[in-house]
């Protein structure tokens, strides 16, 4: 069973940046595409950026030019790089699986990230 832990979330104001990270243990996580997804209470999971095995990336419109997601397969780690943070950021940050991969039933703690204006 994989456990997934975010990290690297908090408070900053409009125009700042946040480097989330997510590391995977139990498994390998190298042969999957990942990807980050984000919740604000009362409103459904977004997936707002992915990554493949191979390092081909995407992203939802509202974060495109300002999100960066990465992985180090050999670490089992994806990261993402925000940078140009909106109040419309605010919400609690996960990694999981993506794409073609279901998702794993088990969520990690996610990470919050505030952005105030």
């Amino acid at each position: 069973q994989v456990q997934l832990v975010e990290s690297g979330g908090g408070l900053v104001q409009a125009g700042g940046s946040l480097r989330l990270s997510c590391k995977a243990a139990g498994s390998t996580i190298s042969i999957y595409a990942m990807g980050w997804y984000r919740q604000v209470p009362g409103k459904q999971r977004e997936l707002v950026a992915t990554i493949t095995s191979g390092g081909s990336t995407n992203y939802a419109d509202s974060v495109k030019g300002r999100f960066t997601i990465s992985r180090d397969n050999a670490e089992n780690l994806v990261f993402l790089q925000m940078n140009s943070l909106k109040p419309e950021d605010t919400a609690v940050y996960y990694c999981n699986r993506a794409l073609q991969y279901v998702p794993y039933v088990v969520w990690g703690q996610g990470t919050q990230v505030t952005v105030s204006s």
